[in-house]
């Protein structure tokens, strides 16, 4: 994890912010074993700066509905470093305090449906599409490669939906997974050394999975501390031809 930097987009949320404070942690364990550590660290919030900070920790301000908001975080990263060596999305949307996923197609409403759309599809593709630059400058190998990952749903796999319903996120899930699909094939021919990887990251114990967690069998709810950790390392353990996958926080396939 040393000597790298990071962009958590979503370093609010649930995994978001574990992911944040796992790095931190790293990072302060390498510093007190005297490692000359350069790691940096920035991440997004929505609304309001967080308040737990770290001396190689930045906070950007980030909507990323609003493509102006996302080019102006690439644009403040520009000024404090030249890079960025791995960047993870962990931002999404199921449900809203207004709208549920949609259990049959009678519920399906234009609004929720387009902003399910916008937040788990677009929003990836527009993040690429402004810190390419930055993932361009990354020191990398084939087995270490410069990382763009997402988090995805195992709902959005096509082939593994046996139980319908959720239209608007099991449809914006399988858009983003296209769509990362898509990017691992142009970026392939004009980046040398970069894995782009969408990822399900298990049921975890977030605002985002709170109304649904009663269906969850017993030892599959994760905390977002592990699914945190395990997403880390299957991605530490990526390579380049590994570009264009969709894995699970274990490391294991999914079908699309």
């Amino acid at each position: 994890m040393k000597n790298k930097t990071y962009l958590i987009i979503g370093g609010t949320g649930g995994i978001g912010q574990a992911m944040v404070e796992h790095l931190m942690q790293a990072t302060a364990n390498e510093q007190s074993s005297e490692v000359n550590n350069s790691t940096k660290i920035f991440a997004t919030y929505h609304r309001s700066v967080p308040d737990f900070e770290a001396d190689n920790l930045h906070w950007l301000q980030m909507d990323v509905s609003d493509e102006d908001s996302i080019k102006q975080a690439a644009d403040d990263i520009k000024q404090h470093s030249t890079h960025l060596d791995w960047v993870i999305n962990c931002v999404g949307l199921l449900h809203t305090d207004t709208s549920q996923p949609e259990k049959a197609l009678r519920q399906v409403e234009t609004e929720f449906f387009l902003q399910n759309m916008k937040i788990n599809a677009l929003a990836g593709l527009l993040i690429a599409k402004h810190i390419k630059p930055l993932l361009a400058k990354a020191e990398r190998s084939d087995v270490a490669p410069a990382i763009y990952a997402t988090i995805s749903a195992r709902v959005g796999s096509i082939s593994d939906n046996e139980l319908g319903g959720w239209y608007s996120y099991r449809m914006s899930k399988a858009a983003l997974n296209m769509g990362m699909k898509n990017l691992s094939i142009e970026w392939s021919r004009s980046l040398k050394d970069i894995c782009i990887v969408v990822m399900q990251p298990g049921t975890v114990n977030t605002q985002l999975s709170a109304p649904f967690q009663g269906n969850v069998a017993e030892g599959h709810l994760f905390s977002p501390a592990y699914s945190a950790e395990c997403l880390l390392d299957v991605l530490s353990g990526m390579t380049s031809a590994q570009s264009g996958s969709f894995v699970d926080w274990s490391g294991a396939s999914i079908p699309w």
